[in-house]
């Protein structure tokens, strides 16, 4: 029978039966190996959350650019303003301060702006 390895965010790898894995795989791509524990590197972690929004985001910057465009040609200045602002708060979405605070995986997943970003895939 083949065994399975698990690669850590360092390319450390175990023999998967005797390895404690999370439960949770969301960022798998932060794990750390300690002798046969694997925990997640919050650090690491940052990282992908942000790369996680940036790819929730760009779909609804492009439905913006729609609605901007919209309110351009309906010379709608309060309907621009809105636009502008919610762009921005998606532009900055990756630099909020509760992904810089967090210092916790669960504290991470908390950090998921629903109001800016929609349901969060950490849920």
């Amino acid at each position: 029978m083949a065994q399975t390895y698990i690669v850590d965010k360092d390319g450390n790898q175990i023999d998967a039966s005797t390895a404690t894995v999370p439960s949770d795989r969301h960022f798998r791509g932060a794990w750390s190996l300690d002798g046969t524990v694997i925990t997640e590197d919050v650090t690491a972690a940052k990282a992908i959350f942000k790369d996680k929004i940036r790819e929730v985001r760009a779909p609804l910057l492009d439905a913006e650019d729609v609605v901007y465009m919209k309110a351009l040609e309906a010379d709608d200045a309060d309907a621009k303003a809105a636009s502008v602002t919610k762009k921005g708060k998606l532009r900055d979405a990756p630099a909020a301060s509760a992904i810089t605070n967090a210092d916790t995986i669960a504290k991470l997943k908390a950090a998921w702006d629903t109001s800016v970003l929609g349901d969060s895939p950490y849920a």
